[in-house]
């Protein structure tokens, strides 16, 4: 079982706003490119990232250390883990699955949250967002192919449980299952239209599923 980390295990922001992360990766690229600053201006911060490349190799690292700052702040303010989260971690290792959480979030901000909530036991692997390699972001198959690796699976055998249209794409990419975690509204619909193999409103589904 691969998780994604930002929504069905926790509110990575919801103590900091995403918007103010995204509002810091601006002005960090001011510094470097007054112009793809300006560009980046209202983009979300997987946005901003994605396109900091352009403003050169510096630009990119000072802005990826800049979001790890910034995750491993919010996650000190993210509150408890999505309810039902624990009780599908814990479901999955006692049905003997081997439980990785795949992010586009750093590994850092991911061991963070979890140390914190003594939830560490439960995930075997941790798969973060590849520092300076935007490109390798969720919707490419990268992360889960390296999870599915570390686990001792085939990635035809990993189910990635996630709430957005990436997490959905990047499991048909790598020839996975997926699990849509509908956590807003209107998410039901987006989910299923990407391709995902079941659709769920609450994590508790997928704890006594696994059960």
């Amino acid at each position: 079982m691969l998780f994604d980390f930002d929504g069905p295990i926790c509110e990575v922001f919801s103590g900091l706003p995403a918007s103010e992360v995204a509002r810091s990766l601006v002005d960090v690229m001011r510094e470097f490119n007054m112009e793809l600053s300006e560009e980046m201006e209202g983009m979300d911060f997987m946005d901003a990232i994605r396109i900091s490349p352009q403003g050169g190799e510096a630009a990119l690292r000072a802005v990826e250390e800049r979001l790890v700052e910034a995750e491993l702040e919010a996650v000190k303010s993210a509150g408890d883990p999505t309810p039902g989260a624990v009780a599908s971690l814990e479901a999955a290792r006692a049905s003997g699955r081997g439980v990785a959480i795949v992010s586009n979030n750093s590994a850092e901000c991911v061991r963070e949250f979890l140390a914190y909530h003594d939830l560490a036991s439960l995930v075997e692997e941790i798969v973060g967002r590849p520092a300076c390699q935007p490109h390798q972001l969720k919707p490419s198959p990268y992360m889960l192919l390296m999870s599915a690796a570390r686990l001792g699976a085939a990635p035809q055998g990993c189910t990635l449980v996630g709430d957005s249209v990436t997490d959905i794409e990047a499991a048909i990419a790598a020839e996975s299952r997926s699990v849509g975690y509908a956590n807003r509204p209107g998410k039901e619909l987006s989910l299923a239209k990407a391709g995902a193999d079941a659709v769920i409103g609450s994590m508790d589904v997928l704890a006594d599923a696994l059960r």
